[in-house]
């Protein structure tokens, strides 16, 4: 295995990233073999690694974010790249199994510029891959080598598990409460569920580095806790994207979140905040279907929201928790090249384009 690359300045993290891929991407792809040959091929194609077809395609279908966690965290806490690989797997392949499902659950059409598993495969097919990888991520765990530490990395990712359906659930409810009233969706009800739903497994995937990495529990909990942060700012950049993404970046419609209606971080603290706008937004967020989800409704939306302060509410709750996660590795971080690189992670996953 080649050295880590050095990784001193921000314009090296694209060369860090490359080099967790490289590392943890081949025990990702014998996992993915341990499953039936069609089974497999679904889940080959949910990484990006192949076409519907069976063609084979270079790269694979995201940055890697929580395997380069997983990985840096364990650097981060002096230890070796290689003992956060089977961490890395399991994250991944939880991610993964995470997205299939989401995507029914959602309807969406789209993933990363082609089509979702299901709408690909059908739903039965979705299902059942998205099941087998996460099997795939339990049994990585399991085959760690030391007794102990396959038992705190199990109780971890049990943990973050609950914690990812629960929080899905929320989301899912938040469907059909009101968009305003007694029954609202609060500000902190949210950031419970997206804590929860995205903040879980990156905690998990920064503890597990620490974890494998021999840190004391202590920098696993607060590892844990800095990549909870982070969950919590990358899904208000999720929410902004959702809104104001470029298609070009976010491989779904302008206004997606709006067309789809969907309860996010900047029209709940709209609604919740008593806005003038209030009555004008809910006639276009119409629950009822009966205000056409035109390209020009849904901009007269986005601006309203926009303009009642929604848009710099969410930019301004993910600056605090990204800043609270950089904190929190400049606490605990042993090896301050890793640091770095920890830390132009977070800022790389927290302030993609909008």
């Amino acid at each position: 295995m080649s050295a880590a690359p050095e990784v001193g300045t921000a314009s090296n993290l694209q060369d860090a990233l490359g080099y967790c891929q490289r590392l943890v991407t081949p025990a990702l792809r014998d996992a993915v073999n341990r499953l039936p040959s069609d089974v497999g091929e679904i889940a080959e194609f949910s990484f990006g690694w192949r076409d519907v077809d069976g063609t084979p395609r270079e790269g694979g279908g995201g940055k890697g974010l929580r395997l380069a966690l997983a990985v840096l965290s364990a650097q981060a806490v002096g230890a070796s790249p290689e003992s956060a690989v089977a961490g890395a797997v399991a994250v991944e392949l939880i991610h993964a199994f995470s997205l299939v499902h989401d995507d029914i659950m959602d309807g969406d059409e789209q993933r990363r510029h082609r089509d979702a598993v299901w709408k690909a495969y059908g739903i039965g097919p979705a299902v059942l891959v998205g099941d087998g990888l996460l099997a795939l991520a339990l049994d990585s765990l399991a085959r760690t080598a030391s007794v102990e530490t396959r038992h705190a990395a199990m109780a971890a990712v049990s943990n973050a598990l609950i914690e990812l359906v629960n929080g899905q659930a929320q989301d899912l409810s938040f469907e059909t409460r009101p968009w305003t009233g007694p029954q609202a969706v609060t500000v902190q009800e949210y950031s419970d569920m997206a804590g929860a739903k995205t903040g879980a497994l990156l905690g998990c995937a920064a503890g597990l580095g620490a974890l494998l990495g021999g840190a004391p529990a202590e920098v696993v909990a607060a590892l844990d806790e800095m990549g909870r942060h982070l969950g919590l700012a990358f899904q208000a950049v999720d929410d902004l994207l959702g809104i104001w993404g470029d298609p070009a970046v976010t491989g779904k419609p302008v206004f997606n979140d709006l067309r789809q209606r969907k309860k996010t971080l900047p029209v709940v603290s709209v609604l919740t905040g008593g806005s003038a706008s209030t009555p004008r937004l809910l006639t276009l967020l119409d629950p009822e279907g009966l205000t056409p989800a035109t390209e020009q409704n849904l901009r007269a939306a986005a601006h309203l929201i926009s303009d009642a302060g929604g848009r710099a509410f969410t930019e301004a709750s993910a600056g605090r928790h990204l800043g609270r996660a950089r904190e929190i590795i400049s606490e605990v971080a042993v090896d301050h090249t890793a640091a770095f690189t920890l830390t132009e992670l977070t800022n790389f996953a927290a302030n993609r384009s909008y």
